[in-house]
């Protein structure tokens, strides 16, 4: 299985150097906010299918999200502000 590289050409990163700014609503287990349940673009919730791979660096988390809109996601929380952002996505429907 080839890795998924956020950055990649098939991944489309939103802005010039960050993300989308987005609210999320999560699963808080033991660590607080741990897993991606939906997030807004504006006033429209999508809702989180399936979390497809996670990764972690010291300060942020990264998600790559199926979403029910059929598009993939990769989310990315900033443990140090509590802010959430989409950092790529790849358009999968037609």
């Amino acid at each position: 299985m080839p890795v998924f590289d956020p950055w990649s050409h098939a991944a489309l990163p939103c802005g010039p150097r960050y993300g989308m700014a987005i609210r999320v609503e999560c699963y808080a287990g033991y660590r607080g906010e741990q897993e991606p349940l939906a997030f807004w673009l504006g006033e429209r919730r999508i809702a989180v299918r399936e979390v497809m791979d996670r990764w972690f660096a010291p300060t942020q988390r990264w998600f790559k999200v199926d979403a029910d809109d059929g598009n993939v996601y990769v989310l990315r929380l900033d443990e140090t502000s509590g802010d959430w952002e989409i950092a790529a996505y790849r358009r999968t429907g037609a």
